[in-house]
C-alpha cells in the first residue's frame, strides 16, 4: 500500500512540474551604478554579486545610466554602459532601454535574462507625461521557457514628479498589456504606495505578489526603510503560484532589491 501511495505521489508531483514552470524574478533601483552612502564609488559589483546570489531568470533595473558622462566620475573619468557591465559580471543577457537623454548618454531601464530562458524579442513602450516631466518606459521582453510556456517580462520606473502623471503611466500600463496573451510578470520601482489611485489602477489587472503571499515589506529607503514603492505584479490572465517575497537588506542603493520566486501554472 505505501509503495502505491509513494509512486501515486511521485507521478503526480512530476505530473504538476511537467505543467508548471518556477522562475526567480528581481527587481532592483540601482541608483544610476553610484553607492548613494558612497558617493563617487561604483555599487556596480555589488550590485552583480547580490543578482548572483540569487540566481534569478529575470531582472528589471531601474536608473541605468548607459555612457553618460556621471558614470564617469566613479569609473576612472570612463562612460560605462551600466547593463554591459552587469552582463559581463553576472553573465545574463541584458537590453537598455532609454528613457531620457541625459548628461550626453542615456537613462532609463535595464533588464537581465538567463541564458536558460529564450528570448523571442524585446521592446520598449513610452509612458504618457501629460503634467511634463521626465519621461518614462517599460522595457520588456517575451520569452519562451524551458517548459514551453510563454511569459513576458516588463520592468518600468513611473514618474517620482506628479501623481497625475503616475496615474496616467498605470492606465497606459494595463491598457496595453491586456493585449498581451502570455502571462504578464512586472516589476519596477513605481513611487506609490499601497492604496494609492495608480496603484488601484494597476491592480485591476495585475495581482500584487507581495499581497498574494502575506506580510509585504517596505523598501525604501535602504537605510530606514518606511514605504514601499518597489514591486512584482502577475497579470491577471493567468494562474500563478508565489513561492516566495523577499526584500533584501542590502545598501548598496537607496532602494532595497526585491526578489521573487514564482510559479507559471498551466
Amino acid at each position: 500500500m505505501n509503495f502505491v501511495y509513494t509512486f501515486l505521489l511521485v507521478f503526480f508531483l512530476a505530473v504538476s512540474l511537467a505543467f508548471s514552470q518556477e522562475v526567480t524574478v528581481m527587481s532592483y533601483n540601482i541608483y544610476h551604478g553610484e553607492n548613494p552612502y558612497k558617493p563617487g564609488t561604483s555599487n556596480i559589483p555589488e550590485v552583480a554579486d547580490i543578482i548572483q546570489s540569487h540566481s534569478p531568470d529575470f531582472v528589471a533595473l531601474q536608473e541605468v545610466d548607459s555612457m553618460t558622462g556621471r558614470t564617469a566620475g566613479f569609473n576612472d573619468g570612463n562612460r560605462v554602459n551600466l547593463v554591459d557591465e552587469l552582463e559581463d559580471l553576472t553573465g545574463l543577457t541584458g537590453f537598455f532601454g532609454k528613457a531620457i537623454d541625459y548628461s550626453n548618454g542615456g537613462y532609463g531601464e535595464g533588464v537581465l535574462i538567463a541564458e536558460r530562458q529564450s528570448i523571442l524579442s524585446h521592446h520598449k513602450l513610452m509612458l504618457p507625461i501629460p503634467k511634463g516631466g521626465e519621461e518614462r518606459a517599460v522595457l520588456f521582453a517575451r520569452n519562451k521557457l524551458e517548459n514551453g510556456m510563454e511569459l513576458t517580462f516588463a520592468g518600468t520606473h513611473l514618474c517620482h514628479q506628479f501623481p497625475e502623471n503616475r496615474e496616467a503611466q498605470a492606465k497606459e500600463i494595463v491598457r496595453y498589456f491586456k493585449q498581451e496573451g502570455a502571462p504578464v510578470i512586472l516589476c519596477g520601482d513605481f513611487n506609490f504606495e499601497p492604496g494609492s489611485e495608480p496603484y488601484k489602477i494597476l491592480t485591476e489587472y495585475f495581482y500584487d505578489a507581495a499581497v498574494l503571499i502575506g506580510d509585504p515589506q517596505n523598501t525604501y529607503s535602504a537605510k530606514d526603510p518606511r514605504i514601499r514603492i518597489d514591486y512584482i505584479f502577475l497579470s491577471k490572465n493567468h494562474k500563478w503560484g508565489v513561492s516566495s517575497i523577499q526584500v533584501l537588506k542590502h545598501n548598496a542603493s537607496d532602494h532595497m532589491p526585491v526578489v521573487g520566486k514564482i510559479r507559471l501554472e498551466k
